[in-house]
């Protein structure tokens, strides 16, 4: 059975706590957002360790290896996001549709451990890009397609979120 898209905004986890994950992402000091990255990554590698790792919980739920997919490529999607923003004044994204991509690259049939090893890599380069910003590069902006601006503080926040809502999803 395929995957329901998520069709959400979810730019509103930036004004209040997440109902289902519990993060207040707009109250994460963006200087903290690699160090809980860094803090997370083991918890997925452990998460992908597991028998079941590529069981699909109920059939219109992503397995913990499809989330972890996701995942990485969030890192790497947000770390070109991040250094567009350091480097472009205003860049707008590209548009980017997670359900499409996971089609395309066909997350269900993904080794946990390729996964693990591609997702600590992209989580370490993203940390790595955060802990590069320097304090007055914070409030470079960027917009989303669909009108939504960030700047490179809430970024962090909103991608965050990310991260932790999914560990949520997995029981990580």
């Amino acid at each position: 059975m395929d995957i329901d898209p998520d069709t959400k905004d979810w730019t509103w986890v930036l004004e209040r706590p997440c109902p289902d994950c519990g993060l207040a992402a707009g109250e994460v000091v963006p200087t903290e957002v690699s160090a809980r990255v860094l803090a997370d990554l083991p918890r997925w590698e452990d998460v992908l360790r597991r028998a079941e790792a590529r069981v699909r919980p109920a059939p219109a739920m992503w397995s913990p290896t499809e989330y972890a997919c996701h995942v990485r490529d969030v890192f790497v999607m947000f770390d070109q996001r991040a250094r567009m923003m350091l480097t472009q004044d205003d860049p707008l994204f590209a548009n980017w549709d997670q359900d499409e991509t996971a089609l395309e690259d066909d997350y269900a049939s993904q080794l946990p451990s390729e996964v693990s090893t591609q997702l600590v890599a992209a989580g370490r380069a993203i940390a790595a890009t955060f802990d590069g910003v320097l304090a007055d590069e914070w409030n470079r902006t960027g917009r989303r397609s669909n009108g939504s601006t960030f700047t490179v503080g809430t970024l962090a926040q909103y991608f965050v979120h990310d991260i932790v809502h999914h560990l949520h999803d997995v029981r990580g």
